[in-house]
């Protein structure tokens, strides 16, 4: 019975593992396959035969239906790759998706579908989404061009198995991941004030913007100083402390070591000036509950004395009366500015096992990612939707541009880039819309502040990616609703050392360890 159980065992084990390599062995075949018969390496069409894909993609509330956008239609004429769009509303998508991963019925590819670091991981690792880095090697000169030229980005994305199973936006342009610093500068001129430099300085101006009636209205009604919401507030002035975010968390890399700073003396300084500034209204009260419109609201009105925002269009009837500033200079001469990475929306791109045409799907996607292509994607067809002005840039129709449902739906009915996420390149180049004149002055007032790297989040194993969830999932609830209290004065700083105690004991040490292993495999 025991030879006879031992033989069981072996042959189920080895069933076991013929069954994982099938599946394996289907993955690597489908990849290493070459393309179909009527492939083109270079130039249009893509196949001389029309072949079709099915793309499940998220659609942003200013999106119309894939099908119909202009850019996409003519792209099927240009490649003579159909596409079957199933494009899912914004509310309820990360449902749908979880149900398309488990349904057994895959699309060939997901697009602006906000995959997750560990589901690129679960899902790469079982089979269901495939390596892309040969594909990328062998038939997106775009993409790899631009992974040569910024090595941050692939470090990024590459899996802990040395595979990448999903591709993030590149925005090589540093004004499209920084928040302007904007000032009412008729206010300034009106109170013969000077532009804020310190501080103290910036408490002095907001005073006056709280007190003495920069707007000429006679009535105590101006908002010294807000925020998009509670995040923004955080970020917004701590590089004058010596702080950003470093690899999608709140740490800073200091000679090739990890340090988080959500427990340090900086970081409480930095509280107590935002609760100075809360205390004596200094400080719009609703950045902890008001809606996005509410700011959008405030930014369009102009009766705001300072705000973040990445460029002009929030509030172009009044930015005449806006200046970009400078951060400030901190207590220890910092002046740091928050950005994100280049490579930014991890997870807008991956091919499944399903798809019968990977060598063709990558060379879809790739041309969208150099420079004509990316200005086709976001301006759509040229006369139609968008004309090059006489500096060369693209510039929207004045259709586009003044159409009663905004410009952003009017552009979202064209190409799928209003909403985020999606698959793009962004560049000076094809940017115009996002980086007038006004906003690349204020870019410009920022730039020399910007940390010599920024660093993005990491791609972990799924089991540390659980633990790493485990210990974040408690410790950024507590540290979102301590320091909202630390500011508003709910929480007297006194409390600090129980504060500092029980981020700790959540597994601050723990998480240290794992972000500087990530730090010292990715960048080192």
């Amino acid at each position: 019975m025991s030879k006879t159980f031992w033989h069981v065992l072996l042959f189920v084990l080895s069933m076991v593992v013929m069954t994982g390599c099938n599946g394996s062995k289907e993955v690597t075949d489908q990849v290493s396959e070459g393309p179909s018969e009527t492939f083109n390496e270079e130039g249009f069409p893509i196949v001389d035969d029309e072949i079709t894909l099915n793309i499940f993609s998220r659609k942003s509330p200013p999106n119309g239906a894939y099908e119909d956008m202009l850019m996409f239609q003519e792209y099927e004429k240009m490649t003579n790759v159909n596409i079957e769009w199933d494009d899912v509303p914004q509310d309820g998508f990360a449902e749908r998706k979880n149900l398309e991963f488990s349904s057994g019925e895959l699309p060939d590819v997901f697009y602006k579908s906000s995959i997750s670091q560990l589901e690129a991981v679960k899902y790469g690792s079982s089979g269901i989404l495939i390596p892309l880095e040969g594909l990328l090697e062998d038939h997106a000169p775009n993409i790899t061009a631009l992974f040569e030229e910024y090595p941050e980005i692939k470090s990024s994305i590459t899996a802990p198995d040395g595979h990448i199973y999903a591709l993030p936006a590149i925005l090589t342009l540093n004004a499209a991941r920084t928040d302007k610093i904007w000032i009412n500068q008729t206010w300034l001129d009106h109170l013969g004030l000077e532009q804020p430099t310190t501080p103290e300085e910036l408490v002095e101006v907001l005073t006056a913007f709280r007190d003495d009636d920069p707007n000429g209205n006679g009535k105590q009604d101006e908002i010294p100083l807000t925020f998009r919401n509670w995040s923004q507030l955080m970020n917004s002035m701590i590089g004058s402390w010596g702080m950003v975010d470093q690899m999608g968390n709140h740490l800073m890399v200091e000679n090739d070591k990890i340090k988080f700073w959500m427990t340090s003396d900086r970081f409480k300084e930095y509280l107590q000036f935002l609760n100075k500034l809360y205390s004596e209204n200094l400080l719009d009260r609703g950045v902890f509950t008001q809606e996005e419109a509410k700011f959008v609201g405030n930014m369009a009105a102009g009766n705001v004395g300072v705000f973040w925002n990445q460029t002009t269009d929030a509030f172009d009837k009044v930015k005449e009366h806006f200046e970009g500033i400078s951060p400030i200079a901190g207590p220890y001469g910092d002046q740091l500015v928050p950005s994100s990475p280049v490579a930014r929306d991890f997870g807008t791109f991956a091919i499944t096992s399903e798809n019968e045409y990977p060598h063709e799907t990558i060379r879809w996607l790739d041309y969208f990612f150099g420079e004509e292509g990316s200005i086709f994607f976001r301006y759509g067809v040229e006369g139609e939707t968008f004309t090059f002005g006489e500096d060369g840039l693209p510039e929207y129709t004045d259709d586009i541009l003044n159409s009663d449902m905004g410009s952003g739906p009017a552009i979202g009915q064209f190409t799928p880039w209003p909403g985020g996420g999606a698959p793009q390149l962004v560049t000076e180049k094809n940017a115009s819309a996002i980086n007038p004149p006004k906003a690349q002055e204020a870019q410009s007032k920022l730039d020399p502040y910007l940390p010599e790297a920024i660093y993005g989040t990491p791609i972990f194993d799924e089991d540390t990616t659980k633990e790493v969830d485990q210990i974040r999932q408690d410790m950024d609830q507590y540290y979102e609703e301590t320091t909202s209290k630390f500011i508003t004065g709910d929480m007297n700083f006194d409390q600090w050392d129980e504060y500092v105690s029980t981020i700790e004991n959540m597994g601050l040490d723990r998480l240290t360890e794992i972000y500087q292993e990530a730090y010292d495999l990715n960048y080192k």
